[in-house]
């Protein structure tokens, strides 16, 4: 398909890998943000990697994550 139309080619966002997933290999995160980008607006698409990390998540990706809430969406009351 090709690009998404109205307001939905603004979203932001953020796609995170590690670098040693045995079961989702960096090259197939790399192909879906290139395609994410032929979308969306690619200023938009933030592709994060993390050495040595696997099939999980670490200090540093929950970091960003949080960072990329605070930045995109409105603190809850």
């Amino acid at each position: 398909q090709g690009p998404i139309s109205g307001v939905n080619k603004d979203i932001a966002v953020l796609q995170c890998h590690g670098d040693c997933d045995p079961l989702v290999p960096l090259m197939f995160g790399s192909l879906t943000v290139e395609k994410l980008k032929s979308m969306i607006n690619p200023a938009n698409v933030t592709f994060r990697t993390y050495a040595g990390m696997m099939h999980s998540s670490c200090i540093e990706e929950m970091m960003d994550i949080k960072q990329f809430i605070d930045k995109h969406l409105p603190p809850v009351d």
